[in-house]
C-alpha cells in the first residue's frame, strides 16, 4: 500500500538536472534540417563540452520528464541553464554562442532595437519553420 508521502513524491517528480559542467542544455528538433545544421556547427565548436544536446524528436525522448509537452518544446527552441531555469527563443542562441566563445557576437544582440528585431524575426521563423524546411504536406503543416 502506498503511503501519502510516496504518492506526493510521485506527483512532484523533479526533471533530470542539467548535466554537471554544462552552461546550457539545448532542446532541439532533430528532424529539422535547418536546426540540425546549426546544432552540428555548435557541436563542432563546443570543444569544452559546455553544451548538452537533447533531441526532442528522438523516439526515446519524454517531454513529460522535463515538465513540458512536446508541443511546447516544438513551438520554439528551449534550453535549460544550471539550476534548471528554462529559457526560450533568441536567448537560447545567445547562451549557446557564448558557451562556444562567441561572446563578441552576442553582446550586440542585446541592444534594444537589435533585440526586438531578432525576437520578432525568430518568432516568425519558429511559427513557419515546418513550411520553410519542407516538412508540410498537402493537407497540413503540423508536427507528427
Amino acid at each position: 500500500m502506498l503511503t501519502a508521502a510516496c504518492s506526493t513524491k510521485a506527483a512532484t517528480h523533479e526533471p533530470p538536472p542539467v548535466p554537471a559542467g554544462v552552461d546550457v542544455e539545448v532542446f532541439y528538433d532533430g528532424d529539422c534540417p535547418l536546426c540540425m545544421r546549426e546544432i552540428n556547427m555548435l557541436r563542432r565548436k563546443d570543444k569544452s563540452g559546455k553544451i548538452a544536446f537533447t533531441d526532442i524528436a528522438a523516439a526515446e525522448f519524454e517531454a513529460e520528464k522535463y515538465g513540458k509537452t512536446g508541443e511546447q518544446l516544438m513551438s520554439e527552441i528551449h534550453a535549460r541553464i544550471p539550476g534548471g531555469e528554462w529559457i526560450t527563443g533568441v536567448e537560447v542562441f545567445r547562451r549557446l554562442y557564448s558557451a562556444i566563445g562567441f561572446s563578441a557576437l552576442v553582446w550586440p544582440t542585446r541592444l534594444p532595437v537589435v533585440r526586438q528585431m531578432l525576437d520578432v524575426g525568430y518568432r516568425m521563423f519558429a511559427k513557419n519553420r515546418l513550411r520553410l524546411t519542407g516538412r508540410c504536406n498537402e493537407k497540413n503543416c503540423e508536427l507528427p
